[in-house]
């Protein structure tokens, strides 16, 4: 199946490298994510926020899985606005548990907040393009 991505026309199945290298860094950052997560408090609060926040990692990763088994191209651009939100999702609630000053203590991982911002814009990219070609059409 092939479909357009930054320009250039890509086979998935010829290109399984590009595909899993993204589907890499989604995984590594669902791990890091609950990794993360480990070291907050087993309160209210805290349960609140990590709950969503390993629901919401974990599901952009589950869902480019099955992004790449679509059959069509519609059903592939679905799941890859399914990867977006839940990593927008992600990014959002790491940002509250950056400000808060109830997880100051604990949040000093700049690192993973800069990869979901990255995620969210290489994603955000991809389902533009899609849509795009869908426009085409």
């Amino acid at each position: 199946m092939e479909y357009k991505f930054e320009s250039e026309k890509i086979n998935i199945a010829e290109d399984a490298q590009f595909a899993y290298n993204l589907e890499e860094r989604l995984v590594n950052f669902s791990v890091s994510i609950i990794d993360f997560s480990t070291k907050f408090q087993k309160d209210h609060i805290s349960l609140y926020f990590v709950d969503q926040l390993i629901r919401a990692s974990s599901s952009a990763a589950l869902n480019y899985g099955e992004a790449r088994g679509t059959a069509t191209q519609k059903d592939f651009t679905y799941k890859i606005s399914l990867v977006v939100k839940e990593l927008r999702e992600s990014f959002v609630c790491l940002k509250i548990m950056s400000r808060a000053e109830y997880f100051r203590d604990y949040f000093n991982n700049t690192e993973i907040l800069n990869e979901a911002n990255e995620l969210v814009s290489i994603f955000v990219s991809a389902l533009k393009k899609l849509n795009s070609q869908t426009a085409k059409k």
